[in-house]
């Protein structure tokens, strides 16, 4: 009877992660955003640091937009900790927007906050 449990239980973790993978995979990596480099600016309205990526949440003239900035490693070096932004701060995105057009979603490469730039990924800044 044991080990019909292990079985089922076994199959039912693997259906959830399976379920699971596709929301996980969708906005890691770049294959997901236009290849293009573009910037937008905005007013904060929203500010998380954690995992899986800290984001902002910025209202533009274009209507809300999330702002996925790097992993909360890359964040904290690139210098963007707790309190480094607030609602209401204005701030410049360069990054990469969603490939999908119903989706208000950039994957910053750089943040520029109250006059200080913060680089999550340098290795991929464009400057045009």
């Amino acid at each position: 009877m044991r080990s019909k449990n292990t079985k089922i239980t076994v199959i039912s973790a693997l259906a959830a992660i399976m379920l699971w993978l596709p929301e996980v995979a969708a906005h890691h990596g770049w294959a997901w955003t236009e290849d293009k480099q573009t910037e937008m600016t905005g007013t904060i309205t929203e500010v998380f640091i954690g995992p899986p990526h800290p984001r902002l949440m910025i209202e533009t003239d274009a209507g809300p937009w999330q702002v996925d900035l790097g992993n909360p490693r890359q964040t904290k070096a690139a210098g963007f900790v707790e309190g480094e932004a607030k609602t209401g701060d204005k701030v410049l995105i360069r990054g990469h927007r969603s490939a999908n057009k119903d989706e208000h979603i950039i994957k910053a490469v750089r943040a520029t906050i109250n006059s200080k730039q913060y680089t999550f990924y340098p290795e991929l800044l464009r400057e045009d």
